[in-house]
């Protein structure tokens, strides 16, 4: 039921109501692709991040962590190529004056015929396979006769007017500093469009105080920025969003033996956090990028249908030594341990495996799952219902909501008392307000896992109800059990 399209409308609505996700200046309209995350998106978002972090940089010994600054020297983007070359096909209608990523058009129009019928979405895989092929022969007069040919039309002006396709770089410019220069470019620098130039960079800085040797990785989260003509499907693709990457530096020649363990195991760890294997897929590149010698994604069956949630890239040397050639510095690892392989001592360049997920299109993996809306008859034959997040315990944004029955007779107290002593260890909510019945409802639709009412019972005997949202089953256990149950099922 969770990943029906007809409940994403529903999900998005949902996340707003519930202190999830919300639009960004919301007060002034908004702003288009641009999203803020509430109190409970936001402690979402860093367990997503914390499990992520936990399972590269504390879990692998030859991993570690950094944190680069969004800005970096400009030529850094020279280097990497991303001013030459990070550009999608885009195409204007003449009418409406509206512009189209390509793909996207293309994708939009197969979706529509999808939902048609067998023999259109028969018709519609056939029109993505030739889009990928033309983009993979960079065939722009060929794209735009493909959108021609099958009357793709402009969603505003309802014309098939259309531009010749071109070229549009996606990267934001700013100025750096307060003085202006004689000459504009001077000043000019780029909000990062990932985060992996960061890490390579600081290859050498990392490497050699930390000591690291060869394969090793450097694992970093954070902020990144593209200017997307066309952001849609809610948080899945943003203008500001969130990456997690990890670049694996590796001798020249095992690149493919770390790239098919890097893709198992990114696979795996995605899994572990609740994501069903049916819901996951490989997808190989049909077109590599400049610097790859082999890519793929790792799909997820999102609502709107199969969509990227992880790259795997072996990146081979291409940006070491670029970043080597631009800076005039010497980028290379010194690797004493060839002699162990017959070889003798000797300098040379990484080679690179890079694992990159957006998180947050993983936080929209998580929520897509776990939302659910549920209807049943109870034993009078009456009708009930509740909408659900079952987003699984160790990240759920909430462990344990604590609520005494009522707001007298020493219940509240007795409350607190619990709540002081489970709020070190996780993260619990306590509420009075409301009847019983109305705040479990509330917790079902944040998703916390479990929650403890304090009643008149628990002053007699010294124990609670404890109820599980998956479940909705409840059973008596005694206030000192309570926060080992909680840890046990969360950890």
């Amino acid at each position: 039921m969770a990943n029906e399209a007809n409940n994403f409308a529903e999900l998005v609505s949902h996340c707003k109501e519930y202190g999830y996700i919300f639009q960004s200046s919301e007060i002034y309209d908004g702003l288009a692709a641009v999203y803020d995350y509430g109190q409970n998106g936001a402690q979402l978002k860093k367990n997503i991040r914390d499990e992520w972090w936990k399972s590269m940089t504390q879990l692998h010994e030859n991993i570690v962590g950094i944190d680069a600054a969004i800005f970096m020297h400009p030529t850094t983007w020279k280097a990497s190529g991303h001013v030459d070359n990070f550009s999608d096909p885009m195409i204007d209608n003449k009418d409406s004056k509206k512009r189209y990523r390509v793909d996207h058009l293309i994708e939009g129009f197969a979706d529509e015929l999808k939902a048609k019928g067998e023999k259109e979405a028969k018709e519609a895989d056939e029109i993505l396979a030739a889009m990928d092929a033309l983009l993979a022969k960079d065939d722009y007069a060929g794209l735009k006769k493909l959108i021609e040919d099958n009357k793709i039309t402009c969603s505003v002006s309802k014309t098939c007017n259309w531009t010749d396709v071109r070229l549009f770089n996606l990267m934001f410019k700013t100025e750096f500093g307060a003085v202006a220069a004689e000459n504009p470019d001077e000043n000019i620098v780029y909000l990062r469009p990932e985060t992996a130039q960061g890490i390579f960079v600081n290859f050498l800085n990392v490497q050699k105080t930390g000591r690291m040797k060869i394969p090793f990785g450097i694992a970093q989260t954070g902020k990144a920025f593209r200017n997307e003509i066309v952001a849609r499907q809610f948080i899945f693709r943003m203008r500001e969003f969130e990456q997690m990457e990890m670049q694996f530096f590796v001798r020249p020649g095992t690149q493919m033996d770390w790239y098919n363990y890097w893709k198992e195991e990114r696979k795996k760890w995605h899994e572990s956090i609740g994501i069903p294997a049916g819901k996951l897929r490989y997808h190989n590149h049909v077109k590599l990028a400049h610097y790859a010698d082999a890519a793929l994604d790792i799909e997820f069956e999102f609502p709107f249908g199969w969509k990227e949630l992880e790259g795997i890239h072996s990146r081979t040397d291409f940006d070491l030594k670029q970043h080597q050639e631009y800076s005039k510095k010497k980028i290379q690892y010194f690797d004493n341990d060839l002699k162990e392989d017959g070889k003798p001592y000797g300098n040379y360049t990484p080679y690179v495996v890079e694992t990159s997920v957006g998180l947050d299109r993983l936080f929209l993996t998580i929520l897509s799952l776990a939302y659910a809306e549920e209807k049943w008859t109870k034993e009078d034959g009456s009708e009930d219902s509740r909408v659900v997040l079952r987003i699984p315990a160790k990240i759920a944004p909430t462990k344990l909501a604590i609520l005494p029955l009522v707001k007298k007779d020493g219940l509240p107290e007795i409350a607190k008392e619990l709540m002081n002593q489970c709020k070190t260890a996780f993260h619990c909510f306590y509420e009075e307000k409301d009847a019983i019945g109305k705040r479990y409802r509330r917790m079902d639709a944040i998703g916390t896992p479990f929650c403890v009412t304090i009643d008149h019972q628990t002053k007699e005997d010294n124990t609670v109800t404890i109820r599980y949202r998956d479940s909705m089953q409840q059973e008596r256990v005694t206030l000192d059990e309570v926060k080992n149950l909680v840890q046990k099922n969360i950890s």
